[in-house]
């Protein structure tokens, strides 16, 4: 299901600790990197928080430029963004300024959790969603996108949830800030906890100073692993889709990308159809682009914006087949076949005949369509 794009802030110091120190809180960003946030804030429409950060840090969480606050009204949008938190208990305390400054707030809580917020709460106009019995953080995700209609959710600590969002591949961009500080307490905060992360290194895509800190972006390049979607997978998955934008066009064949992508996020190889000559499609030429040897095949991702094809009169093998005979048993798609060409087609049931995990992500239709748009009929 499709969720917002998840974006993790944090400042740590040279030593890798957190600026969340407690009641003496030691501030590792400077005055420009604090616009730098209220800039980020300004450009999201939820910012989250975990309720141990309201505990320990009493923040207001606001947009503090009245400019910026300016641009939201003009453009339609509330002046500040809606603030979010998380709570197993529900245990929260009413007197937090988290509650009586900025716009909507939101409190995530479990099934059990929900009356003690409730009741905590109580006439402070607060939005209480319990989440079920224990608190999932896709469920969390789905509700902000699909019911309050966030596209853009700022996390901003603490180190909890940032190792929660992490582990399960649900962050889409981690904004770090290196401080030219040493802390060195042992029992200071560190921004990420113990236990399993996707494998793989992270890809950098920004690195700039702001003042006296390093702003490093960063965003996450590893494959999912079975039917579940991750932040990595949207991503390779969009790629695809840009890919199929470069197709020579044509009246008989759609126009499809396609990419390979090992466990460790490295890119393989990438196609897209009539890459090669007229009738060649996006995942045979991907395909054609790797070692048929290559041991990272067992445990890669076929990422193409098209369901990949069960029947094809112009190759004796389909798609679907030539990527189990190439090993892949995992496939992420946006799009599932029409009938333009093919009546019945079902090259993910191919796929999962042959042991196959086939992930569908539906926001990304749209996108696979565009360059397809003169073979669909038109939309009612």
């Amino acid at each position: 299901m499709p969720h917002p794009h998840v974006l993790l802030s944090a400042a740590v110091s040279l030593d890798g600790f957190l600026d969340d120190t407690g009641p003496d809180r030691l501030l590792l960003s400077g005055p420009a990197d604090f616009d730098r946030v209220d800039e980020v804030r300004a450009s999201s429409d939820a910012i989250l928080i975990g309720a141990g950060t309201i505990r320990a840090d009493n923040p207001r969480l606001l947009v503090n430029s009245a400019e910026r606050r300016r641009a939201r009204l003009d453009a339609g949008r509330p002046e500040y963004p809606l603030k979010v938190t998380v709570s197993g208990s529900g245990d929260l305390d009413p007197a937090a300024r988290f509650w009586h400054t900025g716009g909507d707030k939101t409190v995530y809580t479990t099934d059990t959790g929900a009356a003690r917020a409730a009741a905590a709460l109580h006439g402070l106009g607060v939005e209480i969603v319990a989440a079920g019995p224990e608190l999932d953080w896709r469920t969390v995700l789905e509700h902000l996108h699909d019911v309050r209609g966030v596209r853009r959710l700022m996390v901003e600590g603490g180190g909890r949830v940032h190792t929660q969002l992490l582990r399960q591949g649900l962050a889409d961009e981690l904004q770090l800030v290196l401080a030219p500080l040493l802390v060195g307490e042992p029992g200071a905060p560190r921004m990420f906890g113990p236990g399993p992360y996707p494998a793989g290194r992270m890809s950098l895509v920004e690195t700039r100073p702001v003042g006296d800190v390093v702003l490093m972006r960063y965003v996450p390049t590893a494959p999912g692993t079975g039917p579940l979607a991750t932040a990595a997978d949207r991503r390779w998955l969009a790629l695809a889709c840009e890919l199929a934008a470069q197709c020579p066009p044509s009246e008989t064949a759609f126009s499809v990308g396609a990419v390979v992508v090992a466990a460790d996020g490295t890119e393989i190889s990438r196609g897209y159809s009539r890459q090669g000559d007229p009738v060649e499609h996006a995942e045979e030429a991907a395909l054609a682009r790797t070692d048929p040897a290559d041991p990272r095949l067992a445990t890669a991702t076929v990422y193409s914006s098209l369901e990949p094809c069960a029947r094809r009169a112009s190759r004796p093998a389909p798609c679907a087949r030539l990527i189990l005979d190439a090993g892949v048993r995992r496939v992420v798609t946006a799009w599932r076949e029409p009938d333009t060409f093919v009546a019945g087609a079902d090259g993910s049931g191919v796929l999962t005949a042959g042991g196959a995990d086939v992930v569908v992500l539906p926001e990304y239709e749209e996108a696979a369509k565009a360059p397809n748009r003169h073979l669909l009929p038109p939309a009612a």
